[in-house]
């Protein structure tokens, strides 16, 4: 049977399971599948130019390193996070479909939901980022005109860490979130038209400024680093590439949400490699001239591009500015951190929760993770945010692509997907085998989280299994990839179901 009759044949079939079957988790028909190379490097072009961008880069210039070490770790990283990129980004254009449904095929039709809420909660969290930076910059308006804005009585308790007047803003811009959300996808369209002309203009200006107000590149380039010796610079390099692997880690495992739309492999594989690298180089690039300017500027490094702009002493330039990032920001949370978790938490229950409804789900978690905690200082960026969550979606990309390329030899079964009695339903919906090889590649990152968030000494542990959280997404991804590939080593693809038929 063709790619073409197995798609369809899961479309009209009436067989389908109203809790695995939905038109948004339906495989995308071959006449359907138009996008090309460029239209996936655009993709990546555009979210690649973030304001999360331009603070990873600052970031690792404000933790010691100097031009040409933090573009060397970006490069780096991003090159190591392209390669599960487009492993995972196979299924979605081989077969049409998104990724909560691609993971049931090593999870199991329930135990996918287990991937695809860690996921959803990263991507909440990466939205409360997002509107707090959003809000921060309406804050850094406000109070340029209205100072008084600075100076509101304390409403929030001390716990909380929120000063009033940012509080407000980034209310006020959570709420505007929540209103596209009710007005549906499309409405984003506008502001990301918007964004791909604004930011890229918007940063050329920004790198212009700070080479002329920082006497020329040479000066600022020559900023020396600040590691003492090579032991000082690997102790911070290993974390920090982690953190860089860790920035695009949702995106290695959703990846078919995009190539599921693919018209060919080569699409989708040329078109990320055009489009990540070498974005994320360049547009980091800039954040490291103009952090790496500031302190000449200013006689310290300032990572924050918000707080940045705020310093400018000319009120219409800071409004113009503030009011360019809200929207950008606005337009890049939608589609970026939106539109996936929406699809997994529609995932649970496809009957009951739409995009509405999982789009509200991830504003409420993004705010509970207290986001303005997780940038306030770039050691948190790094270490507390891209670092830990990495040693959860690490885990299962080794998992995902151990068992389409080791054990499913990339031959799928599309029509069982949407089946409860089908080959991907193990034992009552949970592939056993994943879920320990899940837990086998969180566990030896613990002790180094549990160590770096404080809720424990550090020297509870030994200094050997405290130092892998440095290495968290690869030790994650390492281990629940072997042991996966051990378990099911003689429970190959096709006789898995009689597992459940014992039960």
């Amino acid at each position: 049977m063709s790619e073409k009759d197995k798609s369809e044949s899961v479309i009209n079939t009436g067989n389908n399971s109203p809790s695995l079957y939905s038109e948004d988790l339906a495989p995308v028909p071959p006449e359907k599948r138009t996008w090309g190379t460029w239209n996936y490097a655009a993709l990546w072009i555009s979210m690649s130019l973030c304001i999360p961008t331009y603070m990873l880069a600052s970031s690792l210039i404000d933790g010691g390193m100097n031009w040409w070490q933090a573009i060397l770790t970006i490069f780096l990283g991003n090159t190591v996070v392209l390669i599960p990129m487009i492993l995972n980004g196979h299924a979605g254009t081989k077969y049409g479909i998104p990724f909560p449904v691609f993971a049931r095929v090593s999870f199991g039709t329930k135990g996918a939901n287990i991937p695809a809420m860690l996921r959803a909660i990263v991507a909440c969290g990466w939205f409360g980022i997002q509107t707090w930076i959003g809000g921060f910059s309406l804050f850094q308006m406000l109070r340029v005109w209205f100072p008084s804005t600075e100076k509101l009585p304390q409403i929030f308790p001390d716990f909380f860490g929120l000063e009033t007047g940012p509080a407000i803003c980034f209310f006020i811009f959570w709420l505007l979130n929540m209103y596209v959300v009710y007005l549906g996808v499309d409405s984003i369209k506008k502001l990301l038209v918007f964004k791909a002309f604004f930011l890229p203009a918007a940063a050329i200006a920004l790198l212009l400024w700070a080479i002329s107000a920082g006497n020329g590149l040479g000066p600022i380039l020559s900023q020396p680093s600040k590691f003492q010796n090579s032991s000082d610079f690997r102790d911070y390099f290993f974390p920090a590439l982690t953190g860089m692997v860790g920035f695009w880690a949702t995106l290695s495992l959703n990846i078919p949400d995009f190539t599921r739309y693919a018209k060919s492999q080569k699409a989708q594989i040329t078109g990320q490699i055009i489009g990540l690298p070498p974005s994320m180089t360049l547009f980091s690039f800039i954040g490291v001239v103009v952090t790496s300017a500031t302190a000449i500027i200013y006689g310290n490094t300032i990572w924050d591009p918000v707080v940045l702009a705020g310093k400018f002493e000319n009120k219409i330039l800071v409004s113009i500015a503030m009011i360019c990032i809200a929207v950008s920001t606005l337009a890049t949370n939608i589609a970026a951190n939106i539109v996936s978790p929406a699809n997994d938490f529609a995932h649970l229950s496809p009957s009951k929760i739409n995009f509405r409804k999982g789009g509200y789900i991830t504003g409420i978690i993004g705010v509970l993770i207290f986001p303005w905690k997780l940038i306030s200082d770039p050691t948190g960026y790094i270490f507390t945010w891209l670092i830990a969550y990495s040693s959860l979606l690490g885990p299962v990309g080794g998992i995902m692509i151990a068992d389409y390329y080791f054990i499913r030899k990339k031959n799928l079964n599309i029509r069982d997907l949407y089946e409860e009695n089908g080959e991907y339903t193990y034992a009552n919906g949970f592939n056993r085998c994943a879920l320990t090889a899940l837990v086998c590649g969180i566990i030896p990152n613990g002790p180094g989280f549990l160590t770096t968030v404080g809720l424990i000494s550090k020297d509870a542990f030994p200094f050997w299994i405290e130092n892998l959280y440095h290495y968290a997404w690869f030790v994650g991804f390492g281990v629940s990839f072997l042991v996966y590939l051990v378990l099911m080593k003689n429970k190959p693809a096709g006789i898995i179901v009689s597992e459940n038929e014992n039960l």
